[in-house]
């Protein structure tokens, strides 16, 4: 066990969960794809650093918050729980039915000045992020230790998987058009991860039961 009350196992398993929701496509995938693709690597990690800067303002804004209402309140603790195990199975059934990458986007020639600001007013104006500071990250919490410090540490874990898988996506989308414009393959790789995160949520729930 770690200063912040948290087990190794724990740590793990937070890390593993917060790479495969990143890996489930959604509008942050999506949008930095795209940028990727039309505009190149520069842009795109400009916009990943917007990206991160949304995540780790709403995680503190979250964390404060939420470290007083678990702290004071099991049931709301439980409440989250339920929510987090709901929240993961929906994003697993709309990652199984979803469109894929956006097909299609102008090119800009903005300076990355522009990209950065429109991915950290992407990121705070999409609800996944603050659903999963909300909802998920509360069953990693050890309410017998420093609520308010494993919460702020597990937000900084999050936004660092976050920011790397990001960085990643735009690499490869960069040296990925065909790839990323293939519908069948786009497809098998989006179903793949999305079964993957239903499991997950399953083991969530179970894990959490206490």
């Amino acid at each position: 066990m770690d200063p912040f009350g948290l087990t190794l196992e724990t740590m793990g398993a937070f890390l593993a969960l917060s790479a495969i929701i990143e890996l489930t496509p959604g509008p942050n995938m999506t949008w930095l794809a795209i940028v990727a693709v039309t505009e190149g690597r520069r842009p795109g990690y400009a916009a990943v650093g917007g990206v991160a800067l949304g995540l780790a303002l709403i995680g503190i804004a979250a964390a404060l918050g939420l470290a007083a209402a678990i702290s004071a309140s099991p049931a709301a603790y439980q409440a989250l729980r339920w929510g987090g195990v709901l929240y993961l199975l929906w994003l697993a059934w709309d990652g199984w039915r979803g469109d894929g990458v956006v097909e299609g986007m102008a090119r800009l020639g903005s300076p990355l000045s522009l990209y950065f600001r429109r991915g950290l007013i992407t990121n705070i104006l999409n609800p996944k992020a603050a659903v999963f500071y909300i909802a998920v990250l509360p069953g990693f919490v050890d309410l017998s230790g420093p609520v308010l410090s494993q919460t702020l540490f597990l937000s900084v874990l999050y936004v660092l998987t976050a920011t790397a898988i990001h960085a990643a996506i735009v690499t490869a989308a960069a040296f990925s058009r065909r790839w990323l414009e293939d519908p069948l393959r786009e497809r098998a790789a989006r179903r793949a991860l999305s079964a993957l995160l239903a499991l997950v949520a399953l083991w969530f729930a179970w894990k959490t039961r206490g």
